[in-house]
């Protein structure tokens, strides 16, 4: 059966800004989800401004990864709609959000921390450094490759501590970062990737596109055991 993946984006900097949208011509959701698509996936799209931003109840009963950018629109997100992505995330459904998706709503309503990072704009080079050279996550990689430009991100970085920590970037200004992360949260699995500034052409090069295709596999959900909540019956015979 093929992994059914929703790529969702908030979509606005490439309908306001001509140099993002000559960047990404068909959005960056619309280029993440091309690339990512292939024989055992279906891959849709969904954005901000669609009815419930495209995550209604059916569409994502039938996803399962989310990834998930987002930058400047985070908080137009509805609170309902946030939950209902959570909610899925504890069912099993996997989430990746990328970028300045660490700070959407469900990120940090799973997360239960701000997220909070510091940050700047510049231009600066980027080290992404494979930390967990066994992960799935980095299947493919050498053990570090280099974003040309990008927006710097630095610690402290406002997260729980890591489940695993598959990536950790250096840049040129001297910052650290911890940039790809992995949790477990109910059944679904999680990881947070940091690049994908929109100023950039990061999407676009193949070390980060195999990160994402590796996470998307990961994600994936497993069948697992059987469940049940509440109330229940003893299985044995319990003396009173």
């Amino acid at each position: 059966m093929p992994t059914r993946v929703t790529v969702w984006n908030e979509n606005v900097h490439e309908r306001e800004e001509p140099a993002v949208a000559e960047r990404y011509p068909t959005g960056i959701h619309g280029t993440i989800a091309a690339h990512l698509e292939g024989p055992d996936r279906e891959v849709r799209t969904a954005t901000l401004q669609e009815p419930e931003h495209g995550l209604d109840e059916a569409t994502l009963d039938a996803t399962d990864v989310l990834v998930w950018w987002s930058h400047c629109a985070n908080d137009e997100v509805t609170d309902a709609v946030a939950e209902r992505v959570v909610d899925r995330v504890h069912e099993g459904m996997g989430f990746i959000p990328l970028h300045s998706g660490k700070n959407s709503k469900p990120f940090t309503r799973l997360m239960g921390t701000t997220c909070n990072i510091k940050y700047r704009h510049g231009g600066e080079r980027e080290r992404v450094w494979v930390a967990d050279p066994g992960h799935p996550i980095a299947d493919g990689l050498d053990e570090q490759f280099v974003i040309p430009a990008t927006e710097t991100y630095g610690e402290p970085y406002d997260i729980p501590e890591p489940d695993r920590t598959v990536f950790i970037s250096w840049f040129e200004g001297g910052d650290v970062f911890r940039s790809g992360v992995c949790y477990r949260r109910g059944r679904g699995r999680i990881f947070a990737f940091r690049p994908g500034h929109e100023e950039y052409p990061i999407f676009h090069q193949d070390e980060v596109k195999r990160v994402i295709d590796n996470a998307v596999e990961w994600a994936t959900p497993t069948e697992g055991a059987s469940a049940r909540w509440g109330k229940t019956d003893p299985l044995e015979h319990v003396e009173e």
